[in-house]
This record gives structure tokens, C-alpha cells and sequence, in this order.
């Protein structure tokens, strides 16, 4: 199987602003393209992304350029080479609609957008109508895929794939990203947890979403206008 890689779902549709750029030009492209944010550059280099939120208080200078703009993001990223679950992990970890990708000289390659992750999931063979994703987070000591995988199976399902990835929150543990052959996870999750894992997120790729799944995937429903 092709293991699409971020630059594989480089989405050229949505351009990056200046640092030189006005507030009134960012303003307008985050209507024009129908986005929360857009990436901001200064010479190729990535400096972080720009809300609406970041330009109330310049709204009554709309010529203001955006390098003496107070915005966020710039540590919202991820390198060119990395797998899609990380560009997944990361929308949902930073509630954003978009991902920065950049080359190893922390240059701005473009940005993968939530849709082209779930585009890419399905695209993973396995009936996509019947699958899922589920994040977890662990200590390295307790990582064990032949565990895991005993417990999900157990539970009448089976692991397609997996990623592993360090924790950005805590180097002391790892992130699991686990695709499975199931959009019913509930009694999945409930037995992990009950051996101690920490279920960081989960998709469920059809079907409804139960009240949980709901709780924890409230930010990334909204941004899939599911």
C-alpha cells in the first residue's frame, strides 16, 4: 500500500498570505476561500496562521500589514514527510481546519485541509464505509501493537493499519493512530481504557456518532460541516 505522505495531499488551492500583506487583503481571503485561517510566510519561511479573531483589532486599520499583527499557529506544522495520520492528529489536536507542511528548512511547502485527510483515509483499502480511527496516547514502556491489537480483536475487530509518532504534548510518551475495520468503537475504547490507555480522539468513518464520539469529536465534525 502507498503510504501517502503530507506533500502527497498539498492542497494548491489555497494560497499562503505575506507577512507584507494588509489585514484588509487577509480578511478578505479568509472569506473569499471559506477558512478559519491561512498560513502566513516571510520569505518562504512559515511564521503561522491568521483568524478573523487575530484581525478585530485592526479592523479599523485595514491597511495595517500583517507582520505587526499579533497571530498564532506557528508551531502548528508538520514536515513534508510525515503520514497523513499526523496531519489528522494534528487538525484535531489544534482545532484548525488547516495543516502547514514544510520542507526540513522549515520552508512552506502549502497546506492539507481536514477534507483531504478524511479523502486519504478513505482511500486506505477496507471498506471505508465500515472503518475508523482512534488515537491514543502512552507511555513508550506500554506500547505493545500485539496487545492492543488482542483487545480490539476481542471486541470483534481488527487493526488495518497503524502510526506511531512521538507525543508533541509530553516526549515522554507516544501517539498511536490506530485505522480499524469498524465505525462501532464504543465497546473498543471502553475496554482500553479500562487497561489504562488514553483515548485521545476518534472517527468513525460512517454511521451515527454516538454521544461520546460526539463529545470528543465536536471541533472536527464542525469543521467537516458533518
Amino acid at each position: 500500500m502507498h503510504s501517502m505522505l503530507a506533500e502527497d495531499l498539498l492542497n494548491q488551492m489555497i494560497p499562503p498570505l505575506k507577512v507584507s500583506d494588509s489585514a484588509g487583503k487577509a480578511a478578505r481571503w479568509l472569506e473569499e476561500f471559506h477558512v478559519d485561517q491561512l498560513p502566513v510566510v516571510q520569505n518562504r519561511q512559515y511564521r503561522g496562521m491568521v483568524t478573523e479573531a487575530d484581525l478585530i483589532d485592526v479592523a479599523t486599520n485595514p491597511e495595517q500589514l500583517l507582520g505587526s499583527v499579533a497571530f498564532g499557529f506557528a508551531e502548528v506544522h508538520v514536515q513534508r514527510d510525515q503520514h497523513f495520520y499526523s496531519v489528522m492528529e494534528m487538525a484535531i489536536r489544534n482545532k484548525v481546519q488547516l495543516v502547514p507542511v514544510l520542507d526540513d528548512q522549515r520552508e512552506y511547502l502549502g497546506v492539507v485541509t481536514v477534507g483531504d485527510t478524511l479523502a486519504a483515509f478513505g482511500q486506505i483499502p477496507g471498506n471505508a464505509g465500515e472503518s475508523g480511527i482512534l488515537v491514543m496516547s502512552m507511555e513508550e514502556r506500554d506500547y505493545s501493537l500485539s496487545q492492543i491489537s488482542r483487545y480490539i480483536e476481542e471486541n470483534n475487530a481488527k487493526v488495518l493499519s497503524s502510526h506511531v509518532a512521538e507525543d508533541e504534548s509530553d516526549t515522554r510518551r507516544i501517539r498511536l493512530t490506530l485505522k480499524l475495520n469498524t465505525s462501532n468503537m464504543g465497546r473498543i475504547v471502553a475496554t482500553l481504557e479500562r487497561f489504562g490507555y488514553v483515548i485521545t480522539a476518534q472517527f468513525s468513518g460512517a454511521g451515527e456518532i454516538t454521544e461520546a464520539d460526539q463529545e470528543r469529536l465536536d471541533s472536527l465534525m464542525r469543521y467537516l460541516s458533518l
